[in-house]
């Protein structure tokens, strides 16, 4: 028999240093990592959502620069010069044709820079009227989903969290705003604004923006920041219930301070999807206004008005309206499935 099990003095063997070998089996250090890390790891996963934000950044940043060296302005018509009559052969040409006087220079050696896409009824270069467009697009729908966000936000949090007789007024006049037609209110605060912002913004910096952009912007302050506030203020309803919060209100904390710490990071899938839903909503918006002619000021064109002014060369002319719709739709399309990687992502409920 052991006598040495029996016996009650420490076995020193066992509290011999470890060795170096047996440090690294037993301890494993992980490096230091945030949230926005892990979520960005996670989103890196998804080819998808990967995919489709180059895709987004190569539109926006294309629309960007490419203005900037270009040969071709987005208001030059080709075939009018000063003190001279109208050239009507730049006007209507199809993809990678050429002018009269531009297939004479190109005769006489001279190198002209082709129409990819051809030009439209006024002679103006069809490609970087596209390019514009999609600027003014993506403008208008960050812009926008930016002031919804910020409303809605606010709103939501303030209603959610306090409650009582100030989220009953809150949801009151919610209630009445989302029961309006969308499309019908859209058009006539349009047309309203268009004619009350006129003689406002006259001589100001504001009137290189445009009434119509303007205009657009109210109306989304308006009337779109319902639908993300009732999201915001159901999260919170049900969040500020849990313990961490009550633990918060009993050391003191504020109510700002709760929302911006606690109540807000855990609602971050539907801040997600509400912001990323509503951009191509946004688009979308720009697009059938500037359709109706209620958008950007011409000749500023926009993929909206793009369309519209290719119905009336349907027959002859169709890749003028397959264009603009195929850009609407890979933007849409792109914003969509990012916002979907975003959320499975920075989504804390669904990462434990």
């Amino acid at each position: 028999m052991n006598l040495k099990k029996l016996s009650m003095h420490p076995d020193l063997d066992c509290f011999a240093p470890a060795s170096e070998a047996e440090k690294e089996y037993m301890v494993q250090m992980r490096p230091s990592s945030t949230f926005f890390k892990d979520g960005v790891k996670r989103l890196m996963k998804n080819k998808i959502a990967v995919i489709s934000f180059f895709v987004i950044v190569i539109i926006t940043l294309c629309s960007i620069i490419l203005p900037m060296f270009w040969p071709y302005k987005y208001d030059q018509m080709l075939g009018v010069r000063p003190g001279r009559p109208v050239n009507s052969s730049y006007n209507n040409l199809a993809p990678f044709e050429y002018g009269e006087k531009e297939l004479e220079r190109m005769a006489e050696g001279e190198k002209i820079f082709p129409h990819i896409f051809g030009t439209d009824a006024q002679g103006r270069d069809y490609f970087i009227r596209v390019v514009y467009g999609a600027r003014i697009s993506l403008a208008v729908g960050f812009f926008a989903s930016l002031i919804v966000l910020v409303i809605g936000l606010t709103v939501g949090s303030i209603s959610g969290y306090c409650g009582g007789k100030v989220d009953i007024v809150i949801m009151r006049i919610v209630d009445i705003i989302y029961s309006l037609p969308d499309m019908l209110m859209v058009i006539l605060l349009s047309t309203v604004l268009k004619e009350v912002l006129a003689p406002l913004i006259a001589g100001t910096v504001l009137e290189k923006l445009g009434v119509n952009m303007i205009s657009l912007f109210i109306v989304f302050g308006l009337l779109y920041w319902v639908s993300m506030s009732r999201q915001i203020r159901g999260q919170i309803l049900s969040l500020r219930e849990q313990e961490y919060v009550l633990a918060a209100q009993a050391t003191g904390a504020r109510g700002k301070w709760i929302i911006m710490k606690h109540l807000l990071p855990n609602c971050i899938s539907v801040v997600v999807i509400s912001t990323a839903l509503q951009i191509p909503s946004a688009i979308f918006t720009e697009s059938y206004l500037s359709f109706l002619g209620l958008g950007v000021n011409a000749p500023m064109p926009s993929l909206g008005s793009l369309a519209s002014d290719a119905l009336n060369g349907m027959n002859s002319y169709p890749y003028r309206l397959v264009i603009p719709a195929i850009v609407i739709s890979l933007i849409v399309l792109s914003l969509n499935l990012f916002g979907d990687g975003l959320r499975d992502a920075f989504d804390p409920k669904l990462n434990g």
